[in-house]
């Protein structure tokens, strides 16, 4: 499993600088809070030797091992650590792809599939506009029904969004699975518009 995380070589000798400022025998801890949720976020810390677990996964560096603990490491799946240089300084980013839902294997159902890949690829997009995607339902037919909240409830691009980046995306991923794209709103039963 030791490959699930990236650390860049710039993050690792980040890393070293810092550990060699705090008492011997720290190490750094990469954890998820909130995982599996909309608002996971990806954190390191130090890890003071009495604060390892038995239950850790210790990934070896040079000059320092990243522990994390039993319940982050599903969402860490692919999760790269990179020390990042520019005009306005230095900081370490952390991408997390798998952090809001743990990575389906490729025979899980269809729908849980579709979930995973609004939830890692669509949603992201979406969250600049403070809005999120759902997935209802799977039809034998397969068209994905998906429920909009947030900011995109209401939002008259809605239907452009839908039709021109999501359905795309999806029935691009999902070529032979999935027939169609179509927004829960539309579809309630006992709502239909009459004219």
């Amino acid at each position: 499993m030791s490959d699930s995380i990236t650390i860049t070589e710039a993050a690792q000798s980040h890393f070293v600088n810092l550990l060699e400022q705090q008492p011997e025998g720290t190490n750094i801890r990469v954890f998820v809070v909130n995982p599996g949720t909309q608002n996971a976020e990806c954190g390191v810390s130090y890890c003071p030797v009495e604060a390892v677990e038995a239950s850790d996964t210790e990934l070896k560096f040079s000059g320092f091992s990243a522990y994390i603990d039993e319940l982050s490491l599903p969402f860490l799946e692919d999760a790269e650590i990179d020390y990042v240089s520019d005009k306005m300084g230095s900081q370490l980013t952390l991408k997390a792809p798998n952090a809001k839902m743990r990575k389906v294997a490729d025979d899980a159902p269809l729908i849980e599939r579709v979930e995973y890949v609004i939830q890692t690829q669509v949603n992201p997009q979406l969250a600049g506009h403070g809005g999120h995607v759902n997935v209802v339902e799977v039809t034998e037919d397969g068209v994905a029904v998906v429920a909009f909240g947030g900011g995109c409830n209401g939002c008259s691009m809605v239907d452009v969004t839908l039709k021109e980046g999501i359905e795309k995306q999806l029935l691009e991923q999902f070529v032979g699975e999935l027939t169609a794209v179509r927004d829960a709103t539309e579809h309630n039963p006992g709502e239909h518009s009459y004219y």
